[in-house]
């Protein structure tokens, strides 16, 4: 796993065999300069192998010989370098992968109670009994202790006591930021606060300390929130498996971890629990929640056969289920790890605003160094003013909320979307589908539901509709045709295949029908040309409707004898409920075009786009014509989206700046072609796809805008004394990586219409 900082690095060569991998939640690591600094702690290490990385969700995977070094050993490196690290609060093992697979994500809160927090907290106090007696009660205020011939007042000795309690965790930041040669906050306010004590400004150097602390704390609480939708994910992971085995006496139970069930086992699910691995049902029935996979609301009801995925949720019935995929290889886990590595691709903001921060801090720090510094020696100006609004430059030439702006915002937009059903696998395809223009939306198995229907039974003058449709049962009753099937589903579905009569002499007819005995006497079941070919004219009333079935785009099946037509049946793949609405969802937020791409016939093309509404269709289009179709898309609209099943039109998603495979749920191949997957089969989820991706291209665009006019706003107010150090921290810093923060988590609260 990658993320937005200096990882994947191999800190030494020759990772072998025995290489042990420690899974670690790092919560303050929450940008690329933190990253690097822990990554560069990580590389002195003996025994360390590899190193991943991912600031954004603060985590890493560390490899490591455990011949040469200890787990504790590769905890105390990245401490060392000023981060504490966390275990648990996931449901997984603090030592290694669990079901849902990567590393732990840290729970919310902790940071308070972290070994950071309470010394931020000793510091406030300190801090808080020093300005009380500089300020309140300056009586009490006589010298306290003398240190190398220095008097030090009560209120003095607080102050440098909130300095070392709270101030010293960002000293040693600083620390390690000189030695990686990282111009980050840590070696700004790590400076900030030793000059300032050194200079005897100790109500400044203390309230520093403890406010940036206090805003450390506060971003770091913040990004944990915004982790905690990836959290919320990976807490779907059943943990247990109860697993049937047969006996002599029976069938006995026994509950083990997801881990150790392997694929053929039978598992035992009961009303109100989560189904634990993939697998097919074996027996029973029952409607389960699958909105954990799908995002579908609507329970589905399952029976023998079926398929059901881990994580959702048995409502009713008992269910027992034949396991088809480890836990690591669910498809639970596949969502989990891919929305996980979401974040390894930086979006072309993120690289911008990268590159952008590499040159505000040098200039922003290089015009902290004037302010001190020329006032004072070109215009005689008191030392201490200038010292410390130069002080207060440094706090705003800290980017953090500026560099946070991007990541958080694309973290929060894929976890929201997985929630619901999309699968996200990149940050980059957020923000290009929050850009496209138009949307090529594939007819079969897409608008369509991609399984053919009987539509319409329409019998001849003198004979009954049942009659004709149970005749056509009898003919396809031993075709293997997708016809037949249509045919045999809408008649056991009408009650119409019961005493059909008997079949004998049956016939294929390549490309033309069936013909069978039914009852003795002959009957044929075909396209209209086979009962030209027999000479067998249709009655006038039939012929009308039997034209406008077809001018309607459906295939039209005859049913009769060698001398007379009975009736017509008629079946087409059926249009998605809610096609037509998806398609003028999308319309509705913004999209230009919305073109229908078939390789099916000109009629049925038409008919399919008439129904949904789209803009534009064409039909008859072989793949490499789907490609070019996307092209020209591409040439007079601008970016496109292909919207289509994952496999069968593999070249045209690959050929669109956005590929979004349709009903992925369970399908590894649709996981693996698109760049967005929708898990279930409702094309609800495409307009809030675009929504959302909408949404998250504005959040970040906010964020940026934002952070660079407050920061912008504050430099500008420093060198006319508005600014104070304090302000600079609680608005700049704090007040900022909050704000960006909560706004991005506005995302989570987006939801498919309806």
């Amino acid at each position: 796993m990658t993320g937005n900082g200096p990882t994947g690095s191999t800190a030494e060569d020759g990772a072998n065999a025995a290489t042990v991998t420690a899974d670690l939640a790092i919560p303050g690591m929450d940008c690329p300069t933190c990253a690097k600094k822990v990554d560069s702690s990580l590389a002195r290490t003996a025994g360390v192998t590899t190193v991943d990385l991912d600031p954004t969700l603060g985590t890493a995977t560390v490899g490591f010989d455990p011949d040469r070094t200890t787990r504790a050993a590769v905890v105390a490196a990245i401490e060392g370098a000023g981060y504490e690290v966390q275990t648990g609060g996931t449901g997984r093992d603090a030592e290694g992968a669990g079901a849902a697979g990567g590393p732990a994500v840290a729970a919310p809160g902790a940071v308070w109670t972290s070994r950071r927090g309470v010394l931020t907290w000793v510091g406030a106090v300190a801090l808080a009994v020093g300005l009380a007696v500089e300020f309140v009660a300056p009586g009490w205020n006589g010298v306290a202790a003398t240190v190398l011939g220095y008097p030090f007042a009560v209120a003095d000795v607080a102050f440098l006591a909130a300095v070392l309690a709270s101030g010293t965790p960002v000293v040693r930041g600083g620390y390690y930021s000189a030695r990686t040669l990282s111009l980050d906050i840590d070696l700004l306010m790590g400076f900030a606060i030793l000059a300032a004590t050194a200079i005897g400004f100790y109500v400044e150097a203390a309230t520093l300390a403890v406010l940036f602390s206090v805003a450390e704390l506060l971003e770091e609480y913040a990004m944990d929130r915004a982790r905690d939708s990836l959290r919320q994910l990976m807490a779907l992971s059943p943990e247990e498996a109860t697993v049937l085995t047969p006996t002599a006496e029976g069938t006995t139970e026994r509950t083990v971890t997801v881990d150790a069930v392997d694929v053929g086992d039978v598992v035992a699910v009961r009303p109100g629990e989560k189904v634990p691995l993939d697998g097919e049902v074996r027996a029973g029935t029952s409607a389960v929640d699958e909105s954990p996979i799908t995002g579908e609301s609507v329970p589905v009801d399952k029976a023998a056969g079926d398929e059901v995925y881990a994580g959702t949720i048995n409502e009713a019935g008992y269910l027992e289920v034949t396991v088809t995929a480890a836990a690591e290889d669910s498809t639970l886990s596949r969502i989990i790890d891919l929305v996980r590595d979401a974040g390894a691709e930086q979006t072309e903001t993120e690289q911008f605003v990268d590159r952008f921060a590499g040159y505000y801090t040098p200039v922003v720090v290089g015009l902290a160094a004037l302010t001190a510094a020329v006032p004072p020696l070109a215009l005689g100006s008191p030392w201490d003013t200038w010292f410390v609004r130069g002080l207060t430059l440094l706090v705003i030439a800290c980017p953090c909320a500026f560099v946070i702006s991007t990541p958080v915002s694309v973290v929060s937009g894929i976890t929201s979307a997985a929630r619901n059903g999309v699968l996200v696998k990149a940050g980059t395809h957020l923000e290009t589908m929050g850009e496209v223009e138009a949307v090529a939306l594939d007819k079969t198995g897409t608008l369509t539901r991609g399984e053919l229907a009987v539509t319409d039974v329409v019998a001849a003058e003198g004979t009954a509709e049942a009659k004709v449709l149970r005749t056509a049962a009898a003919l396809e009753s031993r075709s293997e045709h997708p016809i037949a099937e249509a045919v045999l589903a809408a008649a056991a579905e009408r009650s119409a295949g019961a005493d059909a009569g008997q079949v004998s002499d049956f016939e294929n007819l390549p490309g033309r029908g069936v013909r069978a005995r039914v009852d003795g006497r002959e009957h044929y079941a075909g396209t209209p040309a086979l009962f030209e070919e027999l000479g067998v004219e249709r009655p006038a009333d039939l012929a009308g409707r039997v034209a406008d079935l077809q001018a309607a785009g459906k295939t039209v099946v005859l049913v009769g004898t060698g001398s007379t037509v009975l009736g017509a049946v008629a079946v087409a793949d059926e249009v998605r409920p809610g096609a037509a609405a998806a398609v003028q969802g999308l319309r509705d937020r913004g999209v230009e075009h919305v073109v229908m791409l078939t390789g099916d016939n000109e009629g049925t093309g038409a008919a399919i786009a008439e129904a949904v509404g789209v803009d534009a269709y064409r039909a008859e289009l072989l793949p490499e014509a789907k490609v070019e179709a996307i092209t020209e898309l591409r040439e007079t609209y601008g970016p496109v989206a292909m919207v289509g099943d994952g496999v069968n039109d593999a070249p045209a998603l690959a050929a669109a700046d956005v590929g979004v495979a349709m009903g992925a749920a369970g399908t590894d191949a649709a996981l693996e072609t698109a760049d967005i997957a929708l898990m279930g089969d409702e094309l609800d989820r495409l307009p809030y796809l675009y929504a959302l991706a909408n949404s998250a291209n504005g959040v970040i665009r906010e964020n940026i805008w934002a952070s660079l006019g407050v920061k912008a706003l504050l430099a500008v107010g420093v060198p006319l004394g508005y600014v104070s150090v304090a302000l600079a921290v609680v608005v700049g810093d704090m007040g900022m990586s909050l704000g960006v923060t909560g706004n991005a988590m506005r995302l989570s609260r987006l939801r498919p219409d309806g």
